[in-house]
């Protein structure tokens, strides 16, 4: 014999519980976007100089790559926090 399970009834509301989460995502979203800026800046500097303090080699070749290499994660993180953004503001509507 099988035996259904009770199930609560759907909540109108949002928890507290709920909120809390939202404005978690919230907080990590920021912490993730920074750090994607200070990875962006890193590359970026030390792109900067291998460029200013090795004029030929193999160096110049890195540095030529990681000033680009610094645009583009700056991009994909702005891209990303944006993204996350939109989708953590829907969630907020939704739990008020």
């Amino acid at each position: 014999m099988v035996e259904s399970v009770p199930r609560s009834p759907p909540v109108e509301t949002a928890t507290l519980r709920d909120r809390l989460a939202v404005e978690r995502t919230v907080l990590a979203n920021e912490r993730t976007l920074l750090a994607f800026a200070r990875t962006a800046l890193t590359l970026f500097v030390a792109g900067v100089s291998f460029l200013h303090f090795f004029p030929s080699g193999t160096l110049q070749v890195v540095g030529w790559a990681f000033v680009p290499a610094g645009v583009a994660v700056l991009l994909a993180g702005g891209w990303t926090y944006a993204r996350t953004r939109r989708l953590t503001r829907e969630a907020r509507r939704s739990t008020r």
